[in-house]
């Protein structure tokens, strides 16, 4: 198979998640990924979560595929001359150092730029580094409550939490694979690279969407809605007869269906207060407490092949692992297994039904 980036060396000097991921992803269109790791500790990532043989982790393996790990000390002239010399051969470099940590060492943007002007340097922290915070280090929990990302999720009657995967770190790897792309382009046309500043802080704030500008338009924090749409009614998980589904009324003719050929209540969508999604917004809890009791009457299978019938995008609510050994998942070809050096195959390995390769 054929890649978009085959022939093109990354430099990863980064750590954790935000940088790797950044790193990993490259990877995947095809680029050749170099990981520098400190000798003694590695990415720290290595030491957490559910171990994989004697020095990785699952959360180590799940930003680091598709690389070859070297490790490299780089507070010694040595390891500083192996660094420079990987950088006369590869493409983009990308890292997470403080500010500043990477200058001290010799291996900072300007004097790489000058061993390699073509070089592509993405930087990533937690913080503006021309900025007074420049020097704080960058924690996803902590960006999640300063970007205000915590305040709008959970239930109203909940204290602010955080998003079940550290969504800022994630995010800001993808901006970063983005912002390299877009440089290896322009480099196509200029000759020239570029130095990439990717901050935590500024891509925690770029993911409040639209609710960061209701925020703006209303002066005030925005409600919270838990699994409900901020702006979309009914729109979010329900409970059936026996267990939760998804469902997801997208339009004023969804909830017409909805209400006469799936629920059977014409009186909902004869009442003017349904009948657009701004009434159904204003009047959200007096709908809701006419739905959600007629939902509980049905099981489920029979409530989603109703919605399905009607046209209404609907769809259980699985466990994580129910979903990742689906048959969707396994159809889908979205699960590849390997034998690891050491630890062999995964122990859900044995009891996996047979999944074909995309050449089979």
């Amino acid at each position: 198979m054929h890649l978009p980036l085959q022939g093109v060396r990354v430099l990863d000097l980064s750590r954790v998640l935000a940088g790797p991921w950044c790193a990993m992803v490259l990877g995947d269109f095809g680029a050749e990924v170099i990981k520098i790791e400190h000798p003694r500790r590695g990415d720290d990532t290595r030491d957490w979560g559910a171990r994989v043989g004697e020095t990785e982790t699952a959360y180590f393996n799940s930003v680091n595929r598709n690389k070859r790990s070297v490790t490299v000390n780089l507070q010694t002239e040595a390891g500083q001359r192996i660094v420079r010399e990987l950088v006369q051969q590869s493409d983009v470099l990308v890292q997470n150092f403080k500010a500043g940590g990477l200058d001290k060492l010799g291996l900072g943007y300007e004097q790489l730029k000058a061993l390699k002007p073509e070089l592509i340097y993405c930087s990533i922290s937690g913080y503006d580094r021309s900025g007074p915070e420049a020097a704080r280090p960058g924690y996803d929990l902590v960006i999640q409550g300063e970007a205000g990302l915590m305040a709008i999720n959970g239930e109203p009657q909940q204290q602010p939490l955080k998003f079940g995967v550290a969504a800022v770190d994630m995010f800001t790897g993808m901006y970063a694979a983005q912002a390299v792309l877009a440089a290896l382009y322009e480099r196509t046309r200029t000759g020239r690279g570029r130095h990439i500043e990717m901050a935590l802080y500024d891509c925690g704030l770029m993911i409040s969407a639209y609710y960061g500008l209701e925020a703006l338009q209303l002066q005030k924090d925005p409600p919270r809605y838990g699994n409900a749409h901020p702006s979309i009614v009914p729109y979010g998980v329900f409970d059936s007869a026996d267990g939760p589904l998804v469902i997801t009324v997208g339009n004023n003719l969804q909830f017409e269906r909805f209400a006469r050929e799936v629920i059977e209540r014409p009186d909902l969508a004869d009442d003017e207060r349904f009948k657009t999604n701004a009434g159904r917004s204003a009047h959200r809890d007096r709908l809701l407490a006419a739905i959600e009791p007629e939902l509980r009457r049905y099981p489920r299978d029979w409530l989603l092949r109703r919605l399905a019938d009607a046209g209404i995008p609907c769809g259980e609510v699985l466990g994580l692992h129910e979903a990742l050994t689906s048959d969707r998942t396994r159809t889908g070809q979205l699960l590849h297994h390997y034998a690891h050096p050491v630890a062999g195959l995964p122990p859900f390995w044995a009891r996996a039904r047979p999944m074909c390769c995309a050449s089979c």
